[in-house]
């Protein structure tokens, strides 16, 4: 074993056992069994099925009672444990820019009537072509990317939406205190290149850079393939009476004569999906309106212009057929080098797909049937903290695969590969979690006594409509084409 192999894992188990204390630190309330909970989910055999099987495993000394307490009655001082994940190492691209992913994912809860605050969740893959809204909790996630073929992300900041909450601000503003934070420990500073977000088709990319104009950060969002852009509006011609315009002329999606020439255009050849076509359209903003997200904004409002970028493939890995990728991004004069930085980025958003269902599927996140929107929040933040661990132990673990796996280099280790090493890996980091003293339980309820107090039952809450309802007319036989600005 070489000296600097020896050095490096000496230093991954200093990173590694300073976080724990750190993340020990955030528990202010029944944190001895809350750490060992997320221990425990850890150094499971297997994917969590249950909240009570968690107090079977050995490194959670306590019993089911107090398991359920801490998730209960605990707290986590979500403020500093935040600040603790902005410490950490982080992953950058090639050229040492942070790219950050934000996106939506619910914790589905449909027949939970006594917990409040559950909002209506837009759910895929139920069915063929089926959208169904379900109750459950929403949570707004950022993660930090890493650069190529990877499963790994870096969470860094979780919010769960209440409702009546617009997205668009909701998800600036926690941009923009985590961008505060990143700040603050020193992941950007001064000549820096600006930290990349990444959006899909459900956030509104030009409200995001509108709200994100002052801080080092450009978006870049998917947009839906029936949106309107305009273009820069022309130069006015002398002895011109009348207004002049704000808009140029329109760039309809589903209408290719309206594109004209691009201005930039690449081929790339990829493994996945053959060759790769994109081109890109300079100076397009959308004609904004006072409604929806700009409903409250005083005066003219603004122009935000960015570049637009289309992307088409091949084919897909799943043998599906597949559909060109709209991607707007607010910078302008984008050269060809730009666009192919843009879209490969983009493709890196979905390494935070294999996060969620890391975090559903395998450490049980949506698995307790948790009664309090306080108790999920509590819940989340420690499963958010267990994986920070498996990504800071990712040097020390042990490629221990199962006989029809394939090996892996240790620099390519999944997340579940490494959950399965971190029990032997726990012993040598720091434990500050203290033995748990012995009790007895407590009385109960008295034998032949209903329960007098029935828990409040709540209704689920729907989105507001912004637009008050309008006659219904007669559809026509041949409709147009959807069209949104």
């Amino acid at each position: 074993m070489s000296l600097q192999y020896r050095d490096a894992r000496r230093e991954a188990l200093t990173q590694l056992s300073c976080f724990r204390g750190e993340f020990y630190s955030c528990l202010t309330a029944r944190s001895d069994a809350l750490f060992e909970l997320a221990d425990a989910v850890l150094c499971g055999d297997g994917p969590v099925r249950s909240l009570v099987e968690l107090s079977l495993v050995g490194e959670h000394r306590r019993g089911h009672g107090g398991l359920y307490a801490a998730v209960a009655r605990g707290r986590v001082d979500a403020a500093r444990l935040r600040r603790a994940l902005a410490t950490v190492p982080l992953p950058r691209a090639g050229d040492g820019r942070l790219v950050l992913a934000v996106d939506v994912t619910c914790w589905l809860r449909p027949d939970a009537h006594t917990s409040p605050d559950r909002i209506l969740c837009h759910t895929y893959g139920r069915g063929k072509d089926q959208h169904i809204p379900v109750p459950g909790w929403p949570y707004s996630i950022i993660c930090a990317l890493e650069p190529g073929r990877s499963s790994w992300t870096a969470p860094l900041d979780a919010l769960r939406l209440a409702p009546g909450d617009d997205t668009a601000t909701v998800t600036a503003r926690q941009l923009r205190d985590l961008l505060e934070r990143l700040i603050t420990a020193g992941q950007w500073q001064t000549g820096d290149p600006d930290i990349l977000i990444i959006a899909d088709a459900g956030y509104d990319a030009p409200r995001l850079a509108f709200l994100l104009g002052d801080l080092p950060v450009q978006v870049l969002a998917r947009m839906r393939s029936d949106r309107v852009l305009r273009r820069a509006a022309p130069p006015r011609q002398l002895h011109t009476l009348g207004r002049p315009p704000r808009h140029g002329g329109e760039f309809v999606f589903g209408q290719p004569d309206t594109w004209g020439t691009p201005d930039t255009e690449t081929v790339t050849d990829t493994r996945l999906y053959g060759t790769a076509t994109a081109r890109s359209w300079d100076r397009l903003h959308p004609r904004l309106t006072h409604r929806s997200s700009w409903a409250a904004a005083d005066g003219t409002l603004p122009i935000v212009e960015g570049t637009l970028i289309r992307l088409d493939i091949d084919h897909l890995p799943s043998g599906a057929t597949p559909k060109p990728v709209w991607l707007w991004w607010p910078g302008t004069n984008a050269c060809a080098a730009d666009v192919d930085r843009l879209w490969q980025a983009y493709l890196r958003r979905f390494d935070i797909e294999h996060t969620f269902r890391l975090f559903k599927q395998t450490l049980g996140w949506t698995t307790p049937k948790i009664r309090t929107p306080e108790a999920a929040d509590r819940w989340t933040w420690l499963i958010l903290g267990a994986y920070t661990q498996l990504r800071l132990a990712r040097p020390l673990a042990a490629d221990l695969r199962r006989p029809w796996e394939k090996p892996s280099p240790p620099d390519r280790l999944t997340p579940a590969r490494v959950r399965r090493d971190f029990r032997h890996i726990r012993p040598k980091t720091a434990c500050p979690a203290q033995a748990p003293k012995p009790s007895r339980p407590g009385p109960g309820r008295p034998p032949g006594r209903k329960n007098t107090r029935p828990t409040q039952r709540h209704d689920v809450h729907t989105p507001r409509k912004t637009q008050p309802a309008t006659r219904q007319t007669k559809r026509s036989t041949t409709p147009k084409p959807r069209r949104t600005g």
